[in-house]
């Protein structure tokens, strides 16, 4: 078949070519600049940022054949094979780079005083641990927490399970001098909604 790369809207496109994008799909609008597919710039507008990623995926190719002169249908594939790797590799990147920040804000919110003294009221409630029972075990906090030196507030939430049932404890404290005062700490058991306050 003619060459039929860079000659605009109404080229023939060959049957190796027209297949969906990984590349146009995951990198959109870099991949369009890359591949002379300005339409990929519809990613800056609201909404239709929505559905562009999938059209791009679909159609992409087709586009990238059509707007840039490609020496071969061999040489057309392999580029784009190199922009999937490229895109899989940012995106694997930005994925780890993720739950390395989640991991490390919720380990100093699991090392924080505030969060390890609800957790130690919790275990030392003679109600609480007869609906857990023992040993327990408590998950991921939920919240925030503020500190400004020797003062702070927090507002968090986390599971805490036993062999014979959980719950969530929702806590309010404030920090003053230094020391963390419960201004709120409840359990509230699985299934049945019995609420047990903790602040005392």
């Amino acid at each position: 078949m003619e060459n039929t790369s860079g000659q605009g809207a109404l080229a023939a496109v060959p049957a190796e070519v027209d297949r969906w994008n990984w590349g146009a799909f995951l990198l959109n609008w870099i991949w369009g600049i890359g591949n002379n597919t300005f339409i990929a710039l519809l990613m800056f507008v609201p909404f239709v940022n929505i559905v562009m990623p999938f059209v791009l995926g679909a159609k992409g190719s087709v586009w990238a054949w059509r707007n840039k002169r490609w020496e071969s249908v061999e040489e057309f594939r392999s580029v784009q094979r190199k922009w999937t790797l490229w895109s899989l590799g940012i995106w694997a990147a930005f994925a780890l780079s993720v739950a390395a920040a989640v991991f490390i804000v919720i380990s100093a919110v699991k090392g924080s005083d505030v969060y390890k003294l609800a957790v130690a009221r919790a275990r030392a409630s003679q109600e609480v641990v007869a609906i857990t029972g023992l040993p327990l075990s408590s998950g991921f906090p939920l919240g925030k927490i503020e500190v400004s030196g020797p003062s702070g507030r927090a507002k968090l939430s986390f599971s805490l399970e036993g062999p014979s049932g959980g719950g969530t404890v929702y806590l309010e404290a404030t920090k003053s001098v230094g020391l963390w005062n419960f201004d709120r700490i409840v359990f509230e058991a699985a299934g049945s909604g019995r609420r047990i306050e903790l602040a005392n």
